[in-house]
C-alpha cells in the first residue's frame, strides 16, 4: 500500500511537471516570441520548441510510463498496450510536424538546415524514435509475433526508450541555449544580453530546469522495480486476444 501511495506521488508530480513544461514553452513562444503562424516567419519556428516538448517530452514520459499505474495490474494488458503505442504514435507525429515547422522556417530564410550539435542530436533523437515504434509494433502488437521475439525485443526496447528520452532532454536543452544566443545577442537590436539574464532569459532556463526534473522522475518511475507490472501468479488467468502475451 506504501508502495503504490508513494508510486501515486510521483505519478501526480510527473503529470504536473509536464503540464508546466508544455505551458511554460508555449508562453515564452506566445509572450517573449511573438505568437504563433505558419508562414514561415519566425512565429512558425515558434511551433518548433512547442510541438518538440509536447510530443517527445509531454507525450513520450506519459506513455512510457504508462504500464506503471497500478490501476492496470489486474486488468488485460491489451487496451494499454493500445493506449501506450496511441500516445507514441501522436508524439511522433507531433514530433515530425515540429521539425517541419523549423525546416520550413529555415528554407523561406536560406538559413542551413542541420548544421548545430542540437539539431543533430534532435534528428536522431526523433530517427530512433520512428525505428522505436515501428519495432515496438511489429513484435509486441501483431497476433503473429513469436515469443522468442518478443522475449529477445524487450530489453532492446526498454534500453532505446530511455535512450531516446535522454537524447531528446540534451536536444531540449542545447536548442533552449541556442535560442537564447541567437535572440538575446546583446547590440543594437536587443536590448539586453543573455549574459545579463534578463526575464526571458530566466524563464527559459526555469523551463530546461522543469524539463531536466520531469526526465529524472520518468527514470525514477521506470527504474523502480516495486512499481513494474507483476507478473501473473499461477492459477491467475489472462484474459487477452493476442496469442502469446508476455508482460513487459
Amino acid at each position: 500500500m506504501r508502495s503504490r501511495l508513494s508510486f501515486y506521488v510521483c505519478y501526480l508530480l510527473c503529470l504536473g511537471l509536464s503540464l508546466a513544461c508544455l505551458v511554460c514553452v508555449c508562453y515564452w513562444n506566445s509572450h517573449w516570441r511573438g505568437g504563433f503562424a505558419w508562414d514561415g516567419s519566425g512565429k512558425q519556428f515558434n511551433w518548433h520548441p512547442v510541438l518538440m516538448v509536447a510530443g517527445l517530452l509531454v507525450l513520450y514520459g506519459n506513455g512510457a510510463v504508462i504500464y506503471r499505474v497500478p490501476l492496470s495490474w489486474r486488468q488485460n494488458k491489451l487496451p494499454w498496450k493500445l493506449l501506450h503505442a496511441a500516445l507514441m504514435l501522436l508524439a511522433f507525429i507531433l514530433s515530425v510536424v515540429g521539425l517541419c515547422a523549423v525546416f520550413g522556417n529555415h528554407n523561406a530564410h536560406k538559413i542551413p538546415n542541420l548544421y548545430s550539435l542540437h539539431s543533430w542530436i534532435g534528428l536522431a533523437a526523433v530517427a530512433l524514435f520512428a525505428i522505436q515504434w515501428v519495432s515496438g509494433m511489429a513484435g509486441f502488437l501483431l497476433p503473429w509475433s513469436p515469443l522468442a521475439l518478443r522475449k529477445l525485443l524487450k530489453p532492446v526496447h526498454v534500453w532505446m526508450g530511455v535512450g531516446i528520452l535522454m537524447l531528446s532532454v540534451a536536444a531540449f536543452i542545447s536548442g533552449i541555449n541556442e535560442k537564447l544566443f541567437f535572440v538575446l545577442a546583446g547590440g543594437s537590436n536587443a536590448s539586453q544580453s543573455y549574459s545579463s539574464l534578463p526575464p526571458e532569459a530566466v524563464f527559459a532556463n526555469l523551463l530546461g530546469v522543469l524539463i531536466v526534473a520531469f526526465s529524472l522522475l520518468v527514470l525514477v518511475i521506470l527504474n523502480n522495480s516495486h512499481w513494474q507490472r507483476p507478473e501473473p501468479q499461477m492459477g491467475e488467468i489472462s484474459y487477452t486476444p493476442l496469442p502469446q502475451e508476455e508482460n513487459q
